[in-house]
């Protein structure tokens, strides 16, 4: 184990992936003890290997029974570290990679991000994008701007519409989204269905969407910020080509990954000028339109497709939406009646769940579902793990 933590010293750093490894040694002393009882024999000779070799060792193979309270949440840090170190180790690869290396990694990475699943919801999209917001049904005006709800049942729609970029917790978003769609539709109009998007049309688009928010918002002296990422997944679903979706979470990764300043989740400017403007430099991205099938319909979405090279474990997919509803819907809980009342035995799972479904919970929360499952199973009540990430992390 001395050896993998040192490891990183003899491999050319960039500064992103060293003050990765720098933020990861702070924490260690605080869990030595518990990470030099796990034997590490696979040492990577570079940084993403290596991010993913010890993060498999603190998330599957550390005791976690010899853990004392305090130690939980620095095990935590030291793995969010190291799942950003393994994003921007292959955001990096996306700067570099042609376009037969950006199709293989997209393949090899397809079944940790449910690729099959996200291709499904932006078929769906290409079906219904021709139609105004205003003409929409409720449900598939969700589905393109991004929020799931009970019904969107898994029998008719086989896939989660939250892939790419959640919206769920923009509620002044959805709220205007619901009173004035054809608001949306005027600004969505700037955007061409086909070829480049200039920097005038993005303008216009901005310049309308910022509008809505601030005619109609009810307390319009506070001049509500129009939202950054709410804008990009409507920008995302009419041209998929042409911009990358983002959540406010993954604003800071997808910077450092891409190498260019971190900007704030209202700067509409740096959105274009740095991301996509990087973006457009990528060799992958100007790839000609290819005549294979599956290459041709990855390349319609190319810039979307970026959202794959954040790094995934084992259980992402399992997040997803639909795939939690097709499976309550296969193991359906028993219902038992005690003092002539009924009520429902909750497994693990759908408790957590409720949780986290809840008014008020903040994003980063409901992302770590499967981390709080894991500390659930071991006994603790999901209130308490909760509490603690909210204590921890604000």
């Amino acid at each position: 184990m001395r050896k993998l933590l040192s490891s990183p010293v003899k491999m050319a750093l960039n500064d992103a992936e060293n003050f990765s490894y720098q933020t990861v040694l702070k924490y260690v002393p605080d869990i030595s003890l518990n990470l030099m009882a796990v034997k590490a024999e696979n040492r990577p000779e570079d940084y993403l290997g290596w991010c993913i070799e010890l993060l498999d060792v603190c998330s599957n193979r550390i005791n976690m029974d010899l853990l004392e309270d305090e130690q939980l949440p620095v095990l935590k840090k030291i793995e969010q570290v190291l799942i950003t170190g393994a994003s921007v180790s292959q955001l990096k690869m996306a700067r570099i990679a042609p376009w037969p290396i950006f199709v293989a990694f997209i393949e090899q990475q397809a079944s940790l991000h449910a690729l099959e699943e996200r291709l499904a919801l932006l078929d769906y999209i290409a079906l219904i994008k021709d139609k105004n917001l205003a003409d929409m049904t409720e449900l598939e005006r969700h589905a393109f701007s991004g929020k799931h709800t009970p019904r969107h049942i898994h029998t008719e729609y086989n896939f989660d519409v939250e892939w790419f970029a959640a919206t769920k917790g923009a509620k002044v978003f959805h709220t205007l989204l619901a009173e004035q769609p054809e608001k949306f539709d005027l600004a969505l109009s700037f955007i061409p269905n086909t070829g480049d998007v200039t920097p005038q049309e993005y303008q216009d688009f901005v310049k309308a969407y910022k509008q809505i928010f601030k005619e109609y918002t009810v307390n319009k002296d506070s001049g509500e910020k129009a939202p950054l990422a709410a804008a990009t997944r409507l920008l995302a679903m009419k041209r998929p080509d042409q911009f990358i979706a983002l959540t406010n979470t993954k604003i800071d990764v997808l910077c450092q990954g891409l190498s260019i300043a971190k900007f704030n989740a209202f700067d509409f400017e740096s959105y274009w000028q740095d991301m996509i403007g990087t973006l457009r430099t990528f060799a992958w991205w100007h790839q000609s339109q290819p005549e294979g099938e599956r290459e041709n319909k990855l390349w319609q979405i190319r810039a979307i497709l970026v959202d794959l090279f954040m790094f995934a474990d084992e259980y992402l997919a399992q997040t997803s939406n639909y795939v939690r509803m097709r499976d309550k819907s296969l193991n359906k809980v028993s219902t038992i009646k005690q003092n002539s009342n009924r009520r429902v035995k909750l497994t693990l799972e759908e408790a957590v769940d409720q949780a986290l479904a809840e008014e008020g919970i903040p994003e980063y929360i409901q992302e770590k579902r499967d981390t709080i499952l894991n500390q659930v199973k071991q006994g603790k009540s999901v209130e308490e793990v909760i509490g603690l990430m909210r204590a921890i992390f604000g």
